[in-house]
């Protein structure tokens, strides 16, 4: 097997050794952004020289950096840089920015790329997005890593999409996993015979009959799983058992709304330390949920696998590639008087995610929501009205019906 570099096949005792460097350096230069020096301000880094080292430190959460933001605009004190000092700087829901650079493999995703066979022989079509959010910079600079062309296709426009697929012979895909299915079946409609040999999918759960489906068309595809904020955090490889963890990056799972490890093979929150000096996030909650597998995988790769993602530690989901959170739900319901409850449902139809909101009111045209629904949650979805006090009354706002099995 090749790899990426020599970081891949280290022993466990190498990378916990250079952990140990590396993870007391981050401290030490997350201590000189002015939000880490006030959370790590009672902490020596010669003393964080482990994982267990490391739990004993606060978790940085969503919500925090926000609010920091909000105070100290645009990055909220959490690295010492200057906008400009950046390449671009990124908007996501929230709001929450992000800086970014397109020098030295930034987001560390084309490690990804290189494990998903892509190469400076393929040209790939980048369906994430290119406006405001990171995504499509993410991939594009994944391809730069691997020498790799790039049609920077963005989301949308599918039968252009089509025929600059079949002109150009673009032979990979990225962008969300559902995003595919929507060209292939345009393609079929249109008659046209498309070349792509391989998917590197992100944003959303690659559902198993759906990669399947992609494998009965030629089309090799491999998940990741990054963030605007943190970048590569894991990724298959071809033996497809579980998410490798990215070399430049520390992986905990904790039980959630805690700090704490939990026993390796139990479901927890994915909490992760980056050890990028531009932008250090020091035990950063993402909300989602994994848990740690045993051993190594079968392809050489030796750093921890998790699972890959497993639904989240709170309620908020990931509907088509896009985040839906509680305080949406709330938004929406506070518009309408004569709304009482909401209650948003994910749902699977045809191999693509579907969304469903539950309204309980008197009213009875589902169409009079139709805009607040789309302009507060920003999606659309199919609208039902149900009689007040018939939603279950058991807490949830967002209830994912989809199976990840």
């Amino acid at each position: 097997m090749s790899n990426y570099d020599d970081l891949e096949i280290r022993s466990s005792d190498e990378r916990e050794a250079d952990l140990a460097d590396a993870l007391a350096r981050a401290i030490s230069n997350a201590q000189t952004a002015p939000a880490l020096a006030r959370a790590l301000r009672d902490v020596e880094p010669a003393e964080v020289r482990s994982r267990a080292d490391l739990a004993r430190l606060p978790v940085i959460r969503k919500a925090e950096l926000s609010e920091a933001q909000k105070k100290k605009p645009p990055f909220g004190g959490y690295t010492t840089r200057h906008p400009h000092e950046f390449h671009h700087v990124f908007q996501s829901p929230g709001p929450i920015y992000e800086p970014g650079r397109v020098d030295a493999d930034w987001w560390r995703l084309g490690r990804f790329a290189f494990a998903a066979g892509l190469s400076s022989s393929d040209i790939l079509q980048n369906c994430f997005g290119y406006h405001l959010t990171p995504a499509g910079m993410m991939f594009e600079s994944a391809a730069r890593a691997v020498g790799a062309a790039v049609l920077p296709a963005g989301t949308g426009q599918t039968e252009l999409q089509v025929r600059a697929a079949s002109d150009i012979g673009t032979t990979a895909y990225s962008g969300t996993p559902d995003y595919l299915k929507v060209i292939l079946d345009r393609a079929d409609e249109m008659g046209v015979e498309l070349g792509f040999k391989r998917a590197l999918v992100s944003g959303g759960a690659l559902f198993p009959s759906l990669r399947q489906s992609y494998a009965d068309r030629g089309i090799a595809t491999l998940q990741c799983y990054a963030t605007a904020d943190l970048g590569l955090v894991a990724y298959e490889s071809e033996a497809m058992e579980g998410m490798i963890v990215d070399e430049r990056v520390i992986v905990e799972i904790v039980r959630p709304g805690t700090g704490d490890p939990v026993p390796e093979g139990e479901v927890g929150e994915v909490v992760v330390t980056t050890l990028n000096p531009d932008y250090p996030l020091i035990r950063f909650a993402t909300g989602d949920l994994s848990a740690v597998m045993p051993g190594e995988s079968p392809c050489g790769r030796t750093n921890m696998r998790i699972r890959g993602w497993m639904g989240r530690a709170d309620q908020t989901a990931k509907i088509k590639g896009m985040f839906v959170r509680p305080e949406q739900v709330a938004q929406l319901v506070a518009r309408h008087p004569e709304v009482s409850r909401a209650r948003v449902i994910a749902d699977r139809a045809d191999e693509m995610d579907v969304m469903v909101v539950q309204l309980e009111t008197m009213q009875q045209n589902p169409a009079l929501y139709e805009a607040s629904v789309l302009d507060a949650l920003k999606l659309k979805g199919r609208v039902e009205l149900v009689a007040p006090g018939s939603l279950p009354n058991d807490g949830k706002v967002i209830e994912d019906r989809r199976s990840y099995g």
